[in-house]
């Protein structure tokens, strides 16, 4: 087969920048050990230059967060031509605001917790009646679960209007949801001309609160049980929903998909939370997990997405048509 030669971009002006190093020095070994010839760039001002003079076949963005993962760089590899994995322009903006996220998953009735996107002066009272007593509180436009905070009915409101005034540090609208409480569910999709569930995976994390930033990277801070114990049909909903909000975004090559799966008495609710368009790759990343639990090792997983991309190649570019005389 061809060997290929591969630019993963890494890093940028991102608060996931650290955890994307690490996941593109994971993805350039697993793909030098398929042979193919692998480069690491970071994402910042001298990028387009790089990726011009570089030679390269195909672009594997292992990025996170804001710049990376939102669709600015997907934009940049568009207008340069260069084929690259995973979600184009819109879909890695819809998914990287889960305000328009929630529109997009509602238009097409996906089971969403009631929530709200609000910006600087939002009262609390009205939140918690409109809402509800418990509360998670999100950047819009963030994750890692960097800025989130949960509210039990317990809390008062100065610990709400603290959790907004965090999130709004990292972004000028917060959502504030329900919070469903249950267990944290997460099921990677991988889409290779048809989008299928590869596996759930429930996560606990015992020394956290949830699966924090701190849980979901440091050794040992998480415990993953792939595939999840959940009853047959819930894992078949599980299932079903991560395809489907994966469809609803227009997802392209592979997403996952957060849950919570259980709240207020029925133990088998579904409420989907959000869609990943570039899921960690790191040696403690649940998307691998996923996939080597379905026979897909990591190698393996990474020289797929990469030959499917370059298979796809660049945009379409349609011939600009005459000036009418």
């Amino acid at each position: 087969m061809k060997r290929l030669r591969i630019a993963v971009v890494q890093g940028g002006p991102s608060t996931e920048a650290e955890v994307s190093r690490k996941s593109a020095l994971a993805v350039e070994a697993a793909l030098k050990s398929r042979e193919h010839d692998v480069t690491r760039l970071e994402l910042d001002q001298w990028l387009p230059e790089s990726l011009r003079s570089g030679g390269y076949d195909v672009v594997f963005p292992a990025v996170h967060g804001p710049f990376g993962e939102d669709g600015c760089l997907q934009g940049l590899l568009e207008i340069l031509a260069l084929p690259y994995v995973g979600s184009g322009v819109l879909a890695s903006a819809l998914a990287m605001d889960k305000v328009a996220a929630r529109r997009a998953f509602a238009e097409v009735g996906l089971p969403i917790a009631k929530g709200a996107a609000v910006r600087r002066g939002a009262n609390p009272a009205d939140l918690r009646a409109s809402i509800g007593k418990r509360l998670v509180v999100k950047p819009a436009r963030s994750g890692s679960a960097i800025g989130v905070a949960r509210i039990e009915e317990s809390d008062d409101e100065g610990a709400l209007q603290k959790a907004l005034d965090d999130a709004w540090v990292l972004d000028e609208v917060a959502l504030v949801e329900h919070f469903a409480k249950g267990r944290e569910v997460t099921c990677s999709v991988l889409d290779e001309g048809e989008p299928r569930a590869l596996a759930a995976t429930e996560i606990a994390s015992p020394k956290d609160a949830f699966y924090t930033y701190e849980a979901r990277y440091a050794e040992g801070r998480s415990i993953h049980t792939c595939p999840a114990e959940l009853r047959p049909e819930t894992t078949a909903r599980v299932h079903e929903v991560a395809v489907a909000a994966h469809i609803a975004l227009g997802c392209r090559d592979l997403s996952r998909v957060d849950f919570v799966v259980g709240d207020e008495g029925d133990p088998e609710k579904v409420t989907l939370l959000e869609v990943n368009t570039m899921p960690g790759f790191t040696a403690t990343s649940l998307y691998p997990e996923a996939a080597n639990a379905v026979g897909i090792d990591f190698p393996a997983l990474c020289d797929g997405l990469v030959r499917r991309a370059f298979s796809r190649g660049a945009t379409h570019r349609n011939e600009a048509l005459p000036f009418p005389k």
